[in-house]
């Protein structure tokens, strides 16, 4: 199911199955999907060099048998997550979170424990609450006021999906029984028409093999929604895992070929001719792979900006009959469309011309249970998690069955579920005072605008023109979902997950040459993260975010700003980092720049690379800066902008706060800062992020951060030619 993606704050939590549901996501400017990720450059020569590395994976105690407890009332800072025998000047990380780091194991069923999960798994305690009344709830009387019916059709969705879903015995039964008539479809493919209008067909259900096409905001006229086709059709995460030729990379491959035949024989596929058919799916694939973009090019908007007209488009892939495509979509007037990578769609013309119709039959099965896995039977779901979690990312033991469907849940019916969860747990003074901490964080951004010394004038006065522009959201939307079109019932698990998929993807492609509704949100209200996006010009903060340790009603400001505000700050970077830069006030790909002021830019931002890229994740294994520039710009920024809004915030209240557990105002905001990157995580997923995210590691968002700023070396009393400090001349400092 098409679910959009923007300036992430972490990459932690996204959406669904991050495997199962990559393809079906348009890159944004700032994340880049199903491409590769180069090596990193050279790390430069250092005079200090980073910290010296200990993976907390493998630093903390062996793993608990069950999820630790979260403590529903913790203080919002508290100094035994801290290592006091590490120096602050030495590794800050460890200094804030060591403590913590060796009390919190990854528990068996994720595959990492950080700030952000325990904070997840109290949302979700939360949730399983609301579902499971929900689902006890009795029908509401139908005479009731119309807030009242919209209330009582939440409960409805929401208490069915979740009722259903939680039906593991009947789950069981059906086994793959709601894919069957879809298989009858693929089944009967005679010929490549045939072929061309059920690669259709999967794509109005959410599922996209070959490549995604979907609708989002043109690019260059912002007001406007465009059709968007994009390189996919991968079942692996990354085009990587099919061209690397190191033996890790060829066995993983070898485990994908066996993951696939042994799904298409819980399907139904005789196991005698399974796994050569698995080996033809990852043959189709590769040859998917290897004309795709990498995760770095993908995060050039310029170059993923190619509007065309659907002729335009039939030759480009001449073999390929995109009016009967549109058809299976019901887009009887596709409009523009934005190819954003021709070469890969020539790729699977000629593709696309030569494959044999059996081999297609198989890969369109395969992409088919691959994207409905989680819903079918016991067998199935276990097999998915064997390859996807145990393998690829190290994970031990499965979830429980209510979270796995309360997180689908979320997913189905976000805002419905939201709306409850609101309605519950999100008081209106958490949404006034993080508005104020906006506003705070706005005031210190002009202010950092007006007196860079690399900037110039008119690239300054453009600059501050988008800052004005920005739109802020926060908490939950003021115009609900509505998904009364959706059927949901207890029927069907797997059905009312296929429905939710093809509602969706209908309701996405809809707005295909409509203009925008920029009231519309990319997350439900439940959620722990944050997003800019760049062609709205806004920054988005769910409810789910806005609670300890990010936020706190409790807390005295200096927390608050280092994480809150830490977090504002880095969604508002993220609206002039490498790639936000590039769009102007209203969202439009724009170049707004002065020439020398660029120029200076790009200088900064290689720094910035470089940094990273000296940073190992474990040895040997190197971040990729460019890949990461990004959300590394915006951690940078984000922290100075919310130390500068705390001196403002005490400034206006007047005083000097007195020390709290023996830290000053200034202390305790970087000791915030820190704890709420505080994570651990298995070997494995580590591997996967830094080959696939373009986020940094926790670790590295509170270093890499902190080293270049003075605010943090005063505030610690830190000598120079201390680990944790950079020199001087290598510090990096764009906004």
């Amino acid at each position: 199911m098409f679910k959009p993606a923007y300036f992430l704050l972490t990459g932690l939590l996204a959406a669904g199955n991050l495997f199962a549901q990559t393809e079906a996501n348009k890159p944004p400017a700032s994340d880049a999907l199903n491409t590769e990720t180069q090596k990193a450059p050279k790390p430069p020569a250092e005079k200090n060099p980073p910290p010296p590395i200990q993976n907390p994976a493998t630093a903390a105690a062996t793993d608990k048998s069950a999820t630790p407890g979260t403590d529903k009332n913790p203080p919002p800072l508290d100094p035994r997550n801290m290592d006091t025998s590490v120096k602050p000047g030495d590794d800050f990380y460890l200094y804030a979170n060591g403590t913590w780091v060796k009390n919190n194991p990854v528990p068996p069923e994720y595959s990492r424990w950080a700030a952000f999960t325990q904070l997840a798994e109290r949302n979700n305690e939360a949730l399983h609450e609301i579902a499971e009344k929900a689902a006890a709830a009795a029908p509401k009387d139908s005479k009731k006021e119309k807030t009242d019916q919209a209330s009582a059709a939440d409960v409805q969705k929401v208490g069915d999906f979740y009722a259903s879903g939680m039906d593991e015995k009947a789950v069981d039964a059906a086994s793959v029984k709601p894919l069957e008539a879809e298989f009858k479809h693929i089944d009967a493919m005679k010929d490549r028409k045939d072929v061309m209008k059920e690669v259709g067909h999967l794509h109005s259900m959410g599922v996209f093999p070959f490549f995604l096409f979907v609708s989002g905001q043109d690019d260059k006229n912002s007001t406007m929604v465009i059709a968007q086709a994009y390189q996919g059709g991968l079942g692996m995460p990354d085009r990587d895992y099919y061209t690397k030729e190191d033996d890790a990379s060829k066995k993983l491959r070898d485990q994908y070929v066996e993951h696939v035949a042994k799904m298409l024989t819980l399907a139904g596929e005789p196991a005698a001719t399974a796994t050569e058919k698995a080996n033809k799916v990852m043959a189709l694939e590769t040859s998917l792979a290897k004309p795709a973009r990498t995760r770095v090019e993908l995060r050039d908007p310029q170059k993923n900006y190619n509007k065309m007209k659907a002729s335009e488009l039939q030759k480009l892939m001449p073999d390929f009959t995109w009016a009967d495509y549109f058809k299976e979509l019901k887009l009887s007037a596709p409009g523009d469309i934005n190819v954003g990578q021709p070469d890969f769609f020539k790729a699977v013309g000629e593709i696309f011309k030569t494959v044999s119709i059996d081999d297609c039959k198989t890969y369109l099965r395969w992409h088919l249970i691959h994207s409905q896995a989680s819903s079918l039977s016991s067998d199935i779901v276990n097999e998915n998690f064997r390859f996807f979690e145990a393998t690829l990312r190290g994970t031990k033991q499965i979830k429980p069955r209510w979270k796995r469907v309360v997180a689908k849940t979320d997913e189905e019916l976000g805002e419905s579920l939201g709306k409850l969860y609101v309605a519950e747990h999100f008081p209106p003074e958490a949404k006034a005072r993080a508005l104020e901490m906006v506003n705070n964080l706005k005031e210190a951004l002009a202010d950092r605008i007006n007196t860079l010394d690399w900037m110039d004038e008119p690239t300054k006065k453009e600059a501050l023109k988008k800052l004005a522009a920005f739109t802020v959201k926060i908490g939950y939307p003021d115009k609900w979902r509505d998904y009364s079109a959706l059927k949901i019932d207890r029927t069907s698990y797997a059905g009312n997950v296929m429905r939710g998929d093809m509602f969706e993807t209908d309701r996405q492609l809809k707005k295909i040459g409509k203009p925008v509704d920029r009231a519309e949100w990319g997350m439900s209200p439940p959620t722990v993260n944050a997003y800019y996006n760049p062609n709205l010009n806004e920054i988005v903060f769910p409810a789910g975010i806005l609670q300890p340790p990010f936020f706190d009603p409790k807390a005295d400001d200096a927390v608050n700003y280092g994480g809150m505000g830490a977090v504002i700050g880095h969604e508002m970077t993220h609206g002039f980092d490498d790639q936000g830069r590039q769009y102007d006030a209203s969202g439009n790909l724009r170049d707004w720049w002065t020439p020398e002021s660029a120029k200076n830019y790009v200088e900064r931002s290689k720094a910035i690379v470089g940094q990273y890229a000296a940073y190992e994740a474990l040895p040997g294994l190197h971040l990729n800066g460019e890949l990461t520039q990004g959300e590394n710009i915006a951690d940078i920024g984000g922290v100075k902008l919310a130390y500068m809004a705390l001196q403002k915030a005490l400034k206006k209240k007047g005083g000097t706060p007195e020390k709290i557990d023996g830290f000053t105002p200034e202390q305790r905001f970087f000791l915030g800062f820190a704890q709420i990157w505080r994570n651990n995580q298995r070997d494995e997923d580590l591997k996967l992020q830094v080959a696939t995210n373009p986020h940094s590691p926790g670790r590295f968002r509170t270093i890499g951060p902190l080293s270049n700023l003075v605010e943090f070396q005063k505030a610690f009393d830190i000598p120079d030619g201390s680990p944790m400090i950079r020199a001087a001349e290598q510090r990096v400092n764009i906004w």
